[in-house]
């Protein structure tokens, strides 16, 4: 019954069905099938092979140098070498964009699957964070410079002295966008609705708002009730003048408006502008945190209910198996997990 079986054998082999007579033919054809692909792969490295992957991945040598922490050059010539290794141009140019090929698409969930059993045979060495050097690109506001970095910076001199930071500063939805193009890390802020679901967001506080006014314009109280709050002129924080904000969210609910004698993009300057005058600023309650005991303003709870909100951080599913990034990512969390609690 077994001669019958290995007789009769079929065997699929590029897409062919192969019928061999005997047990010896087919030992034979595996043999000879090992020895071509050993060979071929004689012509190409693991390294070449994680580039490529790369490049099917994101269609975009610039985003696959980054994602691979390579220069664009050093990819460029790894794809002319892996045009010429294949035979095939797998990345074309159409309407702007690169698009894979027919062979690119065939090698896509064939390599993604190569990639991982290899990933899971071989026990990387954990992120050495004294060691590393790295570069890591974040984008958040002043006010979230103000709540993010103090804390990192210090955790980063004592543990890992060898990460720089370049951090920049843009509207929600610019920052959205270079994450999701690679050109950012991580962003930091008041994301609603990320607008693709490869990015990842995890909330690192709940935060509400105060109002502050100079001590000397209020009653005895120390507060304003809402006629006394709407008559008076108001700051206003934000990137643009037009953007919609939580404030203003919150009081066309109520019905009323707010006349915004000021419109600032920073929060630093924000508070020393309301000092001396009769302005109100209604901020977050964190970018007070530096507040000095002597300090010419009171802070005061709004006289109209605003909604907290959540402040979040932001990367790209492309950097989950990143080591240094994830350290980079726990890091933050813990940092403001202690000092929410400490707040």
């Amino acid at each position: 019954m077994k001669d019958e079986f290995m007789t009769k054998l079929l065997v699929h082999c590029n897409g062919s069905c192969i019928l061999y007579n005997s047990s010896e033919e087919l030992k034979f054809h595996f043999l000879f099938f090992y020895i071509r692909v050993m060979n071929s792969l004689r012509r190409i490295d693991l390294n070449l092979l994680v580039t490529l992957h790369a490049l099917l991945v994101e269609k975009h040598v610039s985003r696959a140098a980054q994602r691979l922490h390579k220069s664009q050059p050093a990819v460029s010539h790894a794809l002319a070498n892996l045009r010429a290794i294949f035979d095939d141009p797998l990345l074309v140019r159409r309407t702007g964009k690169l698009e894979l090929t027919s062979r690119a698409n065939e090698l896509l969930p064939l390599l993604t699957e190569a990639l991982h059993q290899l990933g899971a045979l071989i026990d990387l060495p954990a992120f050495d964070a004294s060691q590393a050097k790295r570069v890591f690109r974040l984008a958040m506001s002043d006010y979230g410079a103000r709540v993010v970095l103090p804390g990192l910076v210090r955790r980063l001199r004592s543990e890992a002295p060898g990460i720089d930071l370049q951090v920049s500063q843009g509207s929600r939805a610019a920052m959205l966008a270079g994450v999701h193009d690679g050109e950012i890390d991580m962003a930091f802020g008041v994301f609603q609705s990320p607008p693709s679901d490869e990015l990842r967001t995890h909330t690192l506080f709940i935060e509400h708002f105060v109002c502050a006014a100079d001590k000397n314009t209020l009653p005895q109280t120390g507060r304003l009730e809402k006629t006394e709050w709407l008559s008076r002129p108001h700051v206003l924080v934000a990137m643009q003048s037009s953007e919609n904000n939580e404030i203003e969210n919150a009081l066309q609910r109520e019905g009323v408006n707010r006349r915004v004698a000021m419109t600032l993009p920073h929060w630093g300057v924000a508070s020393r502008v309301v000092a001396n005058t009769d302005l109100i600023l209604t901020a977050a309650r964190r970018s007070f945190d530096l507040f000095q005991e002597d300090s010419p303003l009171q802070l005061f709870a709004p006289p109209y209910p605003i909604d907290p909100f959540a402040f979040n951080m932001v990367w790209h599913s492309r950097r989950e198996s990143d080591a240094g990034h994830n350290w980079l990512r726990q890091a933050i969390i813990g940092i403001l997990r202690v000092q929410c609690e400490d707040g």
